[in-house]
């Protein structure tokens, strides 16, 4: 009775054992893809999938984004500018069956052809460029990049360069031509409006040769104006074309 107990609980593990390696089951985001007897078979998944015990193999692989840093590369730009600069990659797989068989790590593959193209890009472009087109060298990388990686099942969703890190000696020049192109703008604004002024001043010395009385009446205006400030005393001159009517009228008396 105690050798057939045993037999019994032995084949009760056996077939836990067999059980646990023939049902797997993938979530929603997982695909399972199958080999047998090492030949590809089919790719399964989510839910319950069954395996053939001993002759199935699978290998799981997740369709989710993947967000994937890519390390500080040391470049040096068009211009002759050494530029350490960082990027992220958004990418996801699409076949499964690729990203299993045609390569042996497509994470670290796409890790590395990211590196490799970042710095053939940029080593491309001027740094103006860099700093100035973002968006454009994003764009070029994400292209590129995915190119790439469509065989290996791989779609690259977005690439962003995320930092680039300036020279000391850099960062100080691009200070100075800053300063020098903010200083030429408010000179520049600053003729525009003296040179709006003098077209008004010429269109007011217009109007007053036209009408003599308007330079008095402006005069009055002056007055006024300062004599609302009580705590100085400000010496202003007459015009004589003020008084000549009285001067006129008194000759004639």
């Amino acid at each position: 009775m105690q050798e057939v107990s045993v037999y019994v609980v032995i084949l009760i593990l056996f077939v836990i054992f067999i059980l646990a390696n023939a049902i797997k089951i993938l979530r929603e985001y997982e695909r399972g893809v199958i080999f047998r007897l090492g030949r590809l078979i089919e790719t399964k998944g989510p839910g319950i999938i069954f395996l053939w015990p001993i002759v199935d193999r699978m290998v799981k692989v997740s369709l989710r984004t993947v967000v994937m840093d890519v390390p500080p590369q040391d470049i040096i730009t068009k211009d002759n500018v050494s530029l350490k600069v960082n990027a992220v990659v958004y990418f996801r797989v699409v076949q499964a069956e690729k990203a299993v068989v045609e390569v042996v790590d497509y994470l670290f593959a796409t890790s590395q052809i990211s590196q490799t193209t970042l710095r053939s890009i940029l080593g491309q472009s001027q740094l103006d460029e860099i700093l100035a087109e973002r968006e454009k060298i994003n764009r070029e990388l994400q292209q590129i990049i995915d190119e790439q990686t469509e065989p290996w099942g791989i779609k690259v969703t977005a690439v962003e360069v995320k930092q680039v890190d300036l020279p000391p000696e850099m960062q100080r020049a691009i200070a100075i031509q800053a300063q020098a192109e903010r200083e030429r703008r408010a000179k520049i604004i600053n003729a525009e409006g003296e040179f709006q002024a003098s077209q008004k001043l010429s269109e007011a010395a217009e109007v007053i040769q036209k009408f003599p009385v308007a330079i008095q009446l402006r005069f009055l205006q002056t007055l006024t104006e300062i004599s609302s400030d009580k705590n100085s005393t400000i010496l202003f001159p007459v015009p004589i074309d003020l008084i000549t009517p009285f001067i006129e009228k008194m000759k004639k008396e």
